[in-house]
């Protein structure tokens, strides 16, 4: 076990993150090489607080905010093979004043959006979900104190595949089928084939001239074969600022999603038994929680107006 006794920032935001997840505190700091009880010092303050970053005494004042914070988490939770050093990395990039300055723009253009125009929106996202951060190690779902029963006890491959990329779209009084990218790897032409012209495509004709489509700045969805699909099959595009998953309603059904997976009574274990829990617990998620989650739209614009174009706490 380490003797460290200082985690940074960066790393309670990942270690919250993992949490949040559904991961077992336990794990976790098996996993960072600390402590349990500061794993669980940790959760409890966040629980608590709202916040990840260390409190400070009569010495350095906090670097972050608590809607600073809760970016932290987020991001990690996005991303979780991120480095501490690329989160910091993409951290201070998403925390300029030029970043701010084109989020406050952004609400401020839509600030006038009434509930009814939100539920015109198709949000969408990619995520990454996995058996475990690292897919060096497995996680095996087991009772405390079990650790060593042959049947807890799995041989490994080199190169195991634990790791699975899904793609959606939320909005009022419906949603997308989950649907698993083949190989974790999403081009421009894989987006157009596999999810505008499969999903998308069948929203707009359902929800009319008004139905608006929203997906993130990745490079994949920005190609010029994208836009040219998108234009042909009459989609229009809401313009999106850049790195800004606090604002994207499906980032906290993400959060909903990966806890109903790990509380099933009999957890995924390989990367088949993942796709089908996922895929079978995106269906069981209720509309009114997607609903919900759109209807926040306008309290999300407000508060990013509030901060300046700060990060809100969602």
């Amino acid at each position: 076990m380490s003797s460290r006794h200082h985690i940074d920032d960066f790393m309670r935001g990942r270690i919250i993150g993992k949490i949040e997840e559904g991961r077992k505190i336990t794990d976790v700091a098996r996993e960072f090489d600390i402590a349990r009880s500061v794993v669980s010092r940790l959760w409890k303050s966040f629980k608590t607080t709202g916040m990840c970053s260390r409190r400070h005494g009569g010495g350095r004042v906090r670097s972050t905010t608590p809607a600073e914070d809760r970016y932290i988490v987020l991001s990690a939770k996005r991303n979780r093979h991120t480095t501490a050093q690329q989160m910091a990395n993409q951290f201070l990039a998403a925390s300029g004043k030029q970043h701010r300055t084109a989020r406050l723009q952004w609400c401020r253009e839509h600030h006038n959006w009434t509930e009814q125009d939100w539920a015109c929106v198709l949000f969408s996202d990619e995520s990454w979900f996995s058996l475990s951060s690292n897919c060096r190690r497995q996680l095996i779902w087991r009772e405390s104190g079990t650790a060593y029963r042959p049947e807890n006890i799995q041989e490994k491959d080199r190169y195991p595949t634990c790791s699975i990329m899904v793609w959606a779209g939320i909005m009022i009084n419906g949603h997308t089928r989950l649907h698993v990218v083949a190989n974790g790897t999403m081009t421009g032409q894989r987006y157009i084939d596999e999810v505008l012209l499969l999903h998308v495509r069948l929203f707009r004709g359902a929800a009319g001239d008004k139905f608006v489509f929203m997906d993130d700045n990745a490079t994949c969805h920005r190609t010029l074969a994208v836009q040219d699909c998108l234009d042909s099959k009459c989609i229009k595009r809401l313009v999106w600022p850049a790195r800004s998953p606090d604002l994207n309603p499906i980032e906290n059904v993400w959060d909903a999603l990966g806890r109903q997976v790990a509380g099933r009574n009999y957890p995924p274990t390989n990367k088949n038994t993942l796709i089908r829990a996922f895929t079978e617990e995106w269906d069981k998620l209720p509309q009114q929680l997607l609903d919900n989650v759109v209807q926040s739209m306008v309290r999300r614009v407000e508060c990013c107006i509030t901060l300046h174009g700060g990060h809100i706490p969602y």
